[in-house]
């Protein structure tokens, strides 16, 4: 068994009007963005898939662009998450996992679910939520990870829920959003949000520094301190897990600074 899980930092999408002459070359032409953006990173979280569909051969002309280890994480459908009650979601999720996003094969990394700021926690309707998530898409595995973001979800019966259906939380570091840094899955998610425009690697150095050790513990299966955990009396069982880091939101126009140099210190 391997030691330690992958460690792939990235960032939100690829098409960024700021990252042209900043992180793309001048000379290069918008439609080569994916490709560069593949070889300087290891990840990429696309945000398009929440607000529409796309055509099977969009997701393969994607993973025809990039390297044979990269991956890319999905945010899934609006209309799945978007509603009073989730257990009633079934048929929106099937449109959404039957789009073509398998296309993707090898490519594609965890779907993350992101629920409203003012979706609270309703543990029987959740457990129903969870119960539709898939283990497999045309014959490809498939993992989920949920995006909370309402203060109700600190709470053990959450974690014990998500630990009971193998799914993972979002480890949002945010201004006003509660973290979870309770470990439930076979891999870690974290959105690292609270850069700035001003620092030119996003966060500065010993904030990286600090997040390059983090995820280093989380891959080797280690849970590091000083992260707050909804369920604190309970540790997860100590194996290598893969761990995903993306710069999103704050500091947007540095994030691929800020993943390149993740990357350089997990590496």
């Amino acid at each position: 068994m391997a030691k330690s899980g992958k460690i792939r930092v990235g960032i939100g999408g690829w098409t960024f009007e700021p990252w042209e002459g900043t992180f793309y070359p001048d000379t290069l032409a918008k439609k080569r963005q994916l490709e560069y953006a593949g070889k300087q990173l290891r990840a990429i979280e696309v945000n398009g898939t929440y607000y529409s569909s796309q055509k099977p051969e969009t997701f393969a002309k994607w993973a025809s662009e990039v390297p044979d280890d990269f991956i890319f994480s999905l945010k899934a459908s609006r209309f799945v998450t978007n509603r009073k009650v989730l257990s009633e979601a079934g048929e929106s999720m099937e449109r959404f996992l039957t789009q073509g996003l398998t296309e993707l094969g090898p490519h594609l990394g965890p779907i993350l679910w992101q629920f409203a700021p003012t979706k609270k926690f309703e543990p029987d309707d959740f457990e129903g939520f969870l119960k539709l998530l898939p283990d497999k898409q045309d014959g490809l595995p498939l993992r989920h990870v949920v995006e909370v973001r309402n203060p109700t979800f600190q709470s053990p019966d959450f974690v014990s829920l998500l630990e009971k259906y193998g799914v993972a939380v979002v480890l949002a570091e945010h201004a006003d959003y509660p973290m979870i840094a309770d470990v439930t899955a076979d891999f870690v998610y974290l959105r690292l949000q609270k850069g700035s425009d001003d620092i030119k690697t996003c966060y500065a150095a010993d904030k990286l520094d600090l997040w390059a050790e983090r995820a280093k513990a989380f891959a080797a299966g280690d849970e590091p301190s000083g992260l707050e955990k909804s369920a604190p009396d309970r540790t997860a069982k100590k194996e290598p897990r893969d761990v995903f880091a993306y710069f999103i939101t704050e500091g947007k126009v540095n994030a691929p600074n800020g993943a390149r140099e993740l990357q350089k210190r997990v590496d």
